[in-house]
């Protein structure tokens, strides 16, 4: 292996663990402020990836500025989700039914999708889509750098809103202590909805940057589930800052293995390194601790 292809691959890597990250980091919310085990997580990645593709099929603009519709726009239907669905489930049971609720919600997406837009497989074309850079020898794909770039300052705005605001104190105090939140006077149901909010906004996000360098389909977001669970069972249920290291981990990892063992079998990385976690240590290899710096 050259050292320009090493390098080249150790940067997407990282590229790819950014947007790993982000979307692990919506799953983590919602597990962290009401255990709901959110399958239909990535659908709504799909979804928010197709109407960054029909925003500039229809307008010409940049799909980067659909963000303006979809992140509101997807904050509120995750909040109405938690509110009007997810709050109604019984408690002792909330956990394995949130699991089949948003299976079906998954396949809603998926079918009305499917129905919309067929199964044919689309892409956005811009005129910086072939573009790239060369670093040491390495080409990197601008798109891939600015899905990135996005997904980097998506990440610090939730550290900022989640480390220096009042929401963000009561948010974290939920997802640490939802009982004893609760006897603080914190509205734990209200901040569970923004929570989801929250979440599904990363997914927003997600779905848009993908959008930039992707192929899509309908039944994409399958390619996606299983990674995003991976990654927050490894980082430790919970923990944000956890979820984040094992993505940019796992994501630089699965880049080195596409050398030598192609795309798809690079991708068994994340499922060996789930079976090791459950294992040898079944909270995560980074939880504990630093779950609550986060």
């Amino acid at each position: 292996m050259s050292g320009a292809l090493l390098l080249q691959s150790l940067i997407l890597g990282l590229l790819l663990g950014g947007l790993y990250a982000l979307l692990a980091a919506g799953l983590t919310l919602y597990f962290g402020v009401m255990r709901v085990v959110m399958i239909a997580h990535s659908a709504f990645l799909i979804l928010a990836a197709y109407l960054a593709w029909f925003f500039t099929k229809q307008t010409g603009l940049d799909p980067l500025l659909s963000l303006f519709v979809t992140v509101p726009l997807f904050f509120a239907a995750g909040y109405g989700m938690q509110r009007a669905l997810l709050s109604r489930l019984r408690p002792a049971t909330l956990t394995m039914m949130s699991v089949l609720l948003t299976f079906a919600i998954a396949l809603v997406i998926e079918g009305g999708l499917g129905y919309l837009f067929s199964g044919t497989q689309r892409r956005i074309q811009l005129g910086y889509s072939g573009a790239s850079l060369e670093l040491w020898g390495a080409r990197i794909a601008v798109v891939k750098l600015i899905a990135f770039g996005l997904a980097a300052v998506s990440l610090l705005a939730l550290f900022l809103l989640l480390k220096k605001t009042r929401f963000g104190q009561a948010l974290r105090a939920t997802i640490q202590h939802r009982e004893a939140a609760q006897l603080l006077g914190i509205d734990t149901d209200r901040i569970a909805g923004f929570g989801f909010g929250l979440g599904l906004a990363t997914a927003a996000v997600g779905g848009t940057a993908l959008a930039l360098d992707a192929t899509i389909y309908p039944s994409l977001h399958w390619h996606w589930i299983g990674p995003l669970m991976a990654i927050i069972v490894i980082g430790g249920l919970g923990s944000i800052p956890g979820a984040a290291i094992a993505a940019m981990l796992l994501g630089v990892t699965q880049a080195l293995l596409q050398i030598p063992m192609g795309t798809t079998w690079a991708q068994t990385v994340f499922y060996v390194a789930l079976f090791a976690t459950l294992m040898f240590r079944p909270q995560g290899f980074f939880g504990g601790r630093l779950a609550q710096r986060f």
